[in-house]
């Protein structure tokens, strides 16, 4: 089994041994119940990691790790963002972190103008940090030390300017005849994913979205749920791009 991921602020020890406190001090020492001798890795989620042996546990939350080299992983390419409608209850933390398991690179949360849920306020501030927490506690058990961007909710104007940047864009909508297996897709620069609401996206949307340069793609004979869809499809350009190989 390969060793447990714990996420640091900043990873820049000053000498060999590391301090690990804080809430992950307290994971490692109190839940994982990691002794001296045992592997770890440091990561700040953004790249930048390095590998670790635990040297002693003090107390309930603190773990002294003798770190090796820091290491940097670059951003892999073609880099995969999924434009995810909001679902209803928690079938969007379902979402976010599946994605994250298979490797994609940012999730944009959008408010299609089909979706039951609505994040306003400070519901969809607490909403939002759920999904950033997801992200993070799914890129620590699936050994990420790159974890998904999850940026700020989207409007549909602000989808539709994505998508204009993006090197390959697609709409997953079963109205769509060209099949996402077999798109020419990109090797390098960004490929951005929308996934519509239970409602399924408006016309209105989906010819906003046509006009940014985003058409309509299916992936198989069946319709996928919201909170599946973008897995299923991130995990086959992942495949395609050599990016699992």
């Amino acid at each position: 089994m390969t060793a447990p991921v714990f996420v640091v602020d900043q990873l820049d020890p000053s000498g060999p041994e590391f301090v690990l406190d804080g809430p992950e001090g307290r994971h490692a020492v109190s839940v994982k119940r990691l002794r001296p001798g045992e592997d770890v890795v440091l990561t700040d989620g953004r790249g930048r990691w390095a590998e670790g042996v635990v040297s002693a546990a003090e107390g309930k939350d603190r773990l002294l790790v003798t770190v090796a080299a820091v290491r940097e992983e670059p951003a892999a390419a073609p880099r995969i963002t999924v434009v995810q409608a909001l679902p209803k209850g928690d079938r969007g933390e379902l979402a976010v972190e599946t994605m994250t398991e298979v490797g994609v690179d940012a999730v944009v949360p959008w408010q299609a103008s089909r979706c039951v849920t609505q994040w306003k306020g400070e519901r969809g501030l607490k909403a939002l940090g759920k999904w950033r927490s997801t992200a993070r506690e799914a890129g620590k058990q699936s050994r990420r030390v790159r974890f998904p961007e999850v940026a700020d909710a989207a409007t549909t104007q602000q989808v539709a300017a994505l998508l204009a940047r993006a090197d390959f864009a697609a709409v997953l909508h079963e109205s769509g005849e060209a099949r996402l297996a077999i798109a020419d897709l990109p090797a390098e620069g960004e490929i951005v994913l929308v996934v519509g609401p239970e409602g399924g996206v408006s016309p209105e949307e989906l010819a906003l979205f046509a006009r940014a340069g985003a058409g309509p793609y299916v992936l198989g004979p069946t319709v996928l749920r919201t909170s599946t869809a973008g897995t299923a499809a991130a995990a086959l350009l992942l495949g395609r791009t050599g990016r699992w190989s």
